[in-house]
């Protein structure tokens, strides 16, 4: 089993997979954004970063998955953004269930560093124009957080599985 997933790590399906699925959400982000009118809050736009680093991270791994290298870079870039958006996730739903007003603030505008302003460059894909606490939509019991949070967790779970096979191999 570890053989089979050790092989497949170090194929261009797989990290197709990755970053088909990762450009999927940032496409249905933009559905629900643009065509629903959804809002997104800074909290959806931090989590829209994340899952872009695993977009790039499945690219980084489709440019060379026999290199070494490369895929520890890429798996490096994947596990920080699952990792960070599962933790985003988690805050976002937290936000919008508190029952204390003073507990969380949300931001209007993005804390991106300095050096890379990203709501000012692509302010269509990264200005947050809605509230963290609102809860627009719902889908089989879950807010948009929740789905967020599943799917990175996903993502973070099929991470530890490929890193452990990658430490276990080497």
């Amino acid at each position: 089993m570890l053989n089979k997933l050790a092989e497949f790590s170090r194929t261009r399906l797989a990290w197709g997979v990755l970053f088909l699925s990762a450009f999927t959400l940032e496409a249905i982000a933009l559905y629900f954004q643009y065509a629903m009118g959804l809002e997104p809050c800074i909290m959806c736009i931090y989590q829209r970063t994340a899952v872009l680093g695993i977009v790039v991270a499945g690219l980084i791994g489709l440019a060379s998955p026999t290199s070494l290298p490369v895929r520890f870079i890429a798996m490096s870039c994947w596990g920080i953004s699952a990792i960070w958006g599962w933790l985003l996730a988690k805050e976002h739903i937290a936000m919008q269930t508190t029952t204390d007003p003073f507990a969380f603030t949300c931001d209007f505008v993005p804390n991106f560093p300095s050096f890379m302003p990203l709501h000012e460059w692509l302010p269509a894909f990264f200005a947050a124009t809605g509230d963290c606490g609102n809860i627009d939509w719902y889908f089989a019991g879950l807010s948009m957080p929740g789905w967020m949070e599943v799917i990175f967790a996903l993502y973070s779970v099929c991470f530890i599985a490929f890193a452990a096979v990658f430490i276990v191999k080497r």
